[in-house]
């Protein structure tokens, strides 16, 4: 039996087609009206989300302070617990933080998550007297950030034209990859006749390209659409 909308071969038990959800008809199959089991409302349980995540960082700040307030007990100054302390707080920003928000807007803590992150690098060279922070892990932190907080913006803030965004952000990934490499060799001096950005840029921007492809070829997404059951996908 296949959906009269979609063409979608479907098994015989169902009544609704899992890529177009159009009610399945055949005149020679009777569709049982009542149920089976008894439709019993059961309610969810309620639990304070805002008590629960001020535990959870009452917990993190465990880690953050404690190993200060030991390193300044023994040594009178901080040696290692500030590494121990930031990488925790970016952990926090990154994944608890979030949680407060009954809906959190990914494009404010996106770009959030990473300039933090950027900050506890700056830390760490100037912890330990590098001076790798400028030539190196800042350009590449602010073009992850930029391309990072586009396509989350593309992707949360636009209906359609999905499959372009994340081809588009495939290549640039490729693209950030060359740009490591050649981060890597100018900052530290690290030469090697092969590329192996090359490679990187090669797989992302060959995915990249099928997905654009996809997009715009109308004959093409509509049979991924029902080969892998994954519903309508946008231009």
């Amino acid at each position: 039996m296949y959906c009269v909308n979609c063409g979608v071969k479907l098994s015989d038990g169902q009544t609704i087609c899992p890529v177009c959800h159009t009610k399945v008809y055949h005149p020679d199959f009777k569709i049982q009206e009542n149920s089976t089991y008894p439709k019993i409302p059961f309610k969810s349980e309620e639990f304070n989300r805002k008590g629960l995540m001020f535990v959870i960082t009452i917990l993190f700040l465990i880690p953050v302070l404690l190993p200060v307030i030991l390193e300044l007990t023994w040594h009178d100054e901080i040696v290692w617990s500030g590494y121990v302390s930031g990488g925790t707080f970016v952990f926090y920003v990154c994944f608890i933080l979030p949680c407060w928000f009954k809906r959190a807007n990914p494009v404010i803590f996106v770009p959030t998550s990473f300039a933090v992150a950027t900050l506890f690098l700056l830390y760490v060279c100037l912890h330990t007297g590098g001076t790798w922070f400028m030539p190196f892990a800042f350009p590449l932190c602010l073009s992850m950030t930029v391309i990072a907080s586009a396509i989350t913006t593309l992707l949360y803030y636009l209906k359609r034209g999905k499959l372009y965004t994340v081809g588009g952000g495939l290549i640039s990934l490729g693209l950030w990859t060359v740009l490591l490499e050649l981060l890597i060799r100018s900052t530290f001096n690290v030469y090697s006749v092969v590329m192996w950005s090359s490679a990187s840029l090669t797989v992302l921007a060959l995915a990249g390209i099928v997905l654009i492809l996809t997009a715009i070829i109308k004959p093409l997404k509509e049979s991924l659409r029902k080969v892998f059951f994954i519903g309508k996908i946008d231009d």
